[in-house]
């Protein structure tokens, strides 16, 4: 993972995976470890707990990147890190202001089917993410940028995103539904859209129609090509300055969906670093299996004395049982997916809620000393 970090050509780094499987605190670890290393490193989440805020000493996140204060101890020379919380509808709001006069833009913002769609349409926030982190590469402010994906049950959420939105802005229904408000579209179009639009309105009602028509005709004339941006945006987690990091953790439903991302990743030629297994347990005496131990805690409560060495080895076999069942999960990907790298993070026995923290799991990661 250091050398990943270390490597100048890699500008971003992509943490994806399931919920739940500790990807928000991965990202946060890179991007202290990726300072320590001296790289100039911002961190974008979509996490909506904040816990990244947290664990990084700040009051609060918002779409701009704000500079984490780092003890001289914990950054190289040159190193820096920054992070967000990305706000998709501001990010949305921020492509129109960009791309429309003052006037078109503010047309766009007021209107409440484009409000909607910004706010809660499926694959938004996704897009955004890529959306915020073309803004990010563009400024230059930042030689490497982490993303933290939007937890999801499928690569395909993440990775369809951009063409899902793409395709339905650039939709025929959505330019049927837009046909009356432009210029000679009756004539154009004959009676028949006057029609569906007529049931359509119905439906949905005469307004929420009017809203659609009215965003279109707005919306098409500022971006033209929405499809075109969102083919731009895919083809950006394909750039080789970019690396996709799959985080899980040794469950069965977890590695199940790692197996699946890591193939989905290979099938669309997504440039996959490696694979981060968080959360994984041994024991302290790792050459007594757990049957071993359960035979020597039988031995003693039979003898019926040593009570408390009865228990430290039923709890032994009890964490060497967990530890086995991980290593046969760890082993079936492994064998799966043999030219993966995979690093390990040991479970904790506290959340990561604040830099200390983060500094060790992002030495876990390296493979080094926390002060690198």
């Amino acid at each position: 993972m250091d050398a990943l970090l270390s490597d100048t050509t890699v500008r971003t780094v992509v943490c994806c995976g399931s919920g739940g499987v500790g990807k928000t605190t991965t990202a946060a670890a890179l991007g202290l470890r990726a300072a320590a290393l001296g790289r100039q490193a911002v961190v974008i989440t979509v996490d909506p707990a904040r816990r990244l805020a947290q664990s990084m000493g700040l009051s609060e996140l918002d779409n701009t990147p704000r500079p984490v204060e780092l003890p001289a101890s914990f950054v190289s020379p040159g190193g820096s890190l920054h992070a967000m919380m990305l706000d998709m509808k501001r990010t949305f709001d921020e492509i129109v202001e960009a791309h429309a006069d003052p006037e078109r833009a503010q047309q766009i913002l007021a209107n409440p089917f484009y409000q909607s769609l910004s706010a809660s349409f499926t694959g938004t926030q996704e897009y955004m993410a890529m959306e915020k982190l073309g803004q990010l590469r563009e400024e230059g402010d930042w030689d490497l940028i982490i993303v933290d994906t939007p937890p999801s049950r499928s690569a395909l959420d993440f990775l369809d995103a951009p063409e899902r939105l793409g395709r339905f802005l650039d939709g025929k229904l959505i330019r049927v539904l837009a046909a009356p408000a432009r210029t000679g579209a009756f004539r154009l179009l004959g009676a028949g859209v006057g029609m569906l639009t007529g049931v359509l309105s119905k439906v949905v009602g005469a307004q929420v129609l009017a809203d659609v028509q009215s965003f279109v005709s707005s919306f098409d004339a500022v971006f033209g090509g929405f499809q075109e941006r969102a083919e731009r945006t895919y083809r950006r987690l394909q750039d080789p300055g970019t690396a996709f990091l799959v985080v899980a953790v040794p469950e069965s439903d977890a590695v199940r969906e790692a197996a699946f991302f890591v193939e989905r990743l290979a099938a669309d030629r997504m440039p996959l670093a490696g694979l981060v297994m968080n959360r994984t347990h041994g024991t302290e005496a790792e050459d007594l299996s757990a049957g071993e131990s359960m035979a020597a805690c039988a031995e003693l409560e039979g003898q019926g004395g040593h009570p408390l060495a009865a228990a430290a080895l039923r709890l032994h076999a009890r964490a060497a049982d967990l530890r086995d069942r991980e290593a046969g999960l760890r082993r079936r990907l492994a064998s799966a997916h043999p030219d993966v790298p995979v690093a390990e993070v040991p479970a904790r026995t506290r959340d990561v809620h604040d830099l200390a923290a983060l500094r060790e799991v992002g030495a876990a990661l390296g493979g080094g000393p926390p002060g690198v």
